[in-house]
């Protein structure tokens, strides 16, 4: 990991007033180092292209070395890194975007050019949408697509949860500063993206998950992927918002069609009425990216199941029930189907989720 100290004059720069991403990579690409830019004469400074008066004069007279090595502290003691625009492993498909991150804040390992689909949904998501994305990425990630999403409450954390799960990658876009546990009842959940995929923010260390950051993490959301899936989203959804600058971005959009009595469901409907792909399985978006590898079918479950734990596990792989349909589908007892639902969850295979439903992992 290069040392936080390398990136001073990057961070020094991020922080002059009225230099924000654009105007960084303006004056990176004229000057060729922040280092140079903020050294840079009031002569130097007149000659690049674009360039605001407030700008130019933020930059003669604003310090911001103080700032940087503060950040360079913070960076080093929470082992973090910073990839820049200019590292190989900066993601080449952010770069893409009128406006990507002059550098990330990384926690984990990020490829560069992995495929990638991003999966948002409502915070209060259903069962039937909770259900619905963990059997989606599961399915994504054994095909080899590393899961983006949010990291929010609802079917954000199922998404992560079920890449991870599934052994697969997963990606965390983050609307505050990397060092900000958020919400705070996914701090596991971080720690195994962080270890099987990467965290990542464009926000300075300690930086609180204000309203305002969110729609800014989604633009990075839709450009860090192939596609965006929308599962769950109301009208005014910020996973509208992600969906609009996917298409922004030339990216592809789908959704999942919900119950249409359900104003949770109305965004992601509406969506699919306006032309996004309509999806039940994985398939319906693996058949939009033939350069990846389609999912097989055949593969066993890795659970060592009894016949009638077999039974019940079929019955859930088609979508999640209440314990009482469980019970009437399967014509066995209330004490069998209990008894039978906790072997399953201490082997992994299911997971209970709100309202007594039980779902396949």
């Amino acid at each position: 990991m290069p040392g936080a100290g390398g990136h001073l004059h990057w961070f020094a720069l991020k922080s002059v007033p009225h230099v924000g991403n654009v105007t960084f990579l303006r004056l990176l690409a004229h000057f060729g180092t922040p280092e140079r830019a903020l050294k840079a004469s009031e002569d130097e400074l007149s000659r690049v292209k674009g360039l605001s008066r407030a700008a130019q004069a933020a930059l003669l007279s604003h310090d911001g070395s103080f700032f940087a090595q503060q950040e360079s502290e913070r960076v080093a003691a929470a082992g973090v890194e910073v990839v820049d625009i200019l590292s190989e492993r900066y993601p080449r498909l952010l770069m893409e975007i009128s406006d990507p991150p002059p550098y990330l804040y990384v926690r984990g390992t990020l490829s560069g050019n992995e495929v990638a689909i991003a999966v948002v949904g409502s915070r209060r998501a259903s069962v039937y949408g909770l259900s619905t994305t963990s059997r989606l990425t599961r399915d994504l990630a054994l095909s080899g697509v590393t899961i983006v999403s949010g990291m929010a409450r609802g079917i954000d954390t199922a998404a992560h949860w079920g890449a991870i799960k599934s052994g697969g990658r997963s990606i965390a876009v983050l609307g505050c500063g990397i060092d900000v546990a958020y919400p705070p009842e996914n701090g596991a959940l971080i720690e195994a993206v962080a270890r099987a995929g990467a965290i990542i923010s464009e926000f300075p260390m300690g930086t609180e998950p204000l309203a305002e950051n969110f729609p800014r993490r989604n633009r990075i959301i839709s450009a860090l992927s192939r596609g965006v899936l929308v599962v769950e989203a109301g009208e005014k959804s910020g996973s509208l918002i992600t969906a609009r600058f996917a298409l922004e971005q030339g990216r592809e959009v789908f959704a999942v069609p919900g119950n249409v009595t359900n104003a949770g469901s109305s965004g992601g409907n509406r969506l699919i009425k306006e032309g996004a792909k309509l999806v039940e399985s994985v398939e319906d978006i693996l058949n939009e990216f033939p350069d990846v590898a389609t999912l097989k079918r055949s593969l066993p479950e890795p659970f060592d199941l009894t016949p009638q734990e077999a039974e019940l596990y079929a019955l859930l792989s088609q979508g999640a029930l209440q314990m009482d349909d469980i019970i009437s589908r399967s014509a066995l007892t209330a004490g069998e189907v209990s008894a039978i639902l906790l072997r399953l969850e201490l082997k992994g295979a299911v997971q209970q989720l709100p309202g007594k439903h039980f779902a396949v992992t």
